[in-house]
């Protein structure tokens, strides 16, 4: 398998490409603000053919190329439903004061061809074969994605559900403490521990060290600053 991954834009968020192997269908994740020449490179590099775009949810610093992505490669973009409307309006998820800090507007377009992600489903795409898991609390359709490598482990793009040392903030519009807690301890917590975690921002890790080592995970993380948008 192959993954390709590197952090775009001013909040630095992490856009992802898989693809069973060079020369063949692609998956990208996550592609936010600043990613189309990144993209386009990497595609070039692996001789990678776009099959579609998927959302870890709808904040703007990880959606924010996707409506140009898709237009330029004729592909659709997978999304939950609960964050559909932030594509083309971003403002409803972040409030006047994130807004405010970002110039007061931030302009952007719904993609061409949108299709909607079930929670807790399986997707497959691009001869690779996602699940789906909905872990709501950063935002109200934060998803989850996981998928097993041919050498038997399983990696999980946690969006901004789960960082290396910290979880999602929930003070933003569509946040909530109580959900992502239990997104935490249902869907994330249950996976093995060398499951690689490729996070929305910041290095990866693995479930069984943020099962140690993360605050919100083993305990007194109230005290810790959350991370995200």
């Amino acid at each position: 398998m192959l993954v390709a991954g590197f952090p775009v834009g001013a909040l630095q968020a992490n856009c992802f490409l898989l693809a069973p192997a060079e020369d063949a269908d692609c998956v990208i994740i996550d592609p936010g603000q600043d990613a189309v020449e990144p993209i386009e490179e990497a595609l070039r590099k692996h001789r990678l053919t776009p099959a579609a775009v998927l959302l870890t949810h709808g904040h703007f610093d990880h959606v924010f190329s996707a409506a140009e992505v898709c237009r330029a490669h004729g592909v659709p973009v997978w999304i939950h439903p609960e964050d559909r409307a932030m594509l083309a309006d971003p403002a409803r998820a972040l409030g006047p004061t994130a807004t405010a800090l970002f110039g007061g507007r931030i302009e952007m377009a719904e993609p061409d061809e949108v299709r909607e992600l079930a929670g807790d489903s399986v997707l497959e795409l691009a001869g690779l074969s996602f699940t789906v898991d909905h872990t709501p609390g950063h935002t109200k359709g934060s998803v989850c994605f996981r998928i097993s490598t041919e050498e038997g482990g399983s990696l999980l793009f946690s969006g901004d559900t789960l960082f290396a040392g910290s979880i999602g903030r929930t003070d933003l519009p569509g946040g909530d403490t109580e959900e992502i807690m239990r997104s935490l301890k249902e869907k994330i917590l249950p996976l093995p521990d060398d499951t690689v975690v490729l996070p929305g921002h910041g290095p990866a890790s693995t479930i069984g060290r943020e099962r140690v080592t993360n605050p919100f995970l083993s305990g007194g993380g109230a005290s810790f600053p959350t991370r995200g948008l």
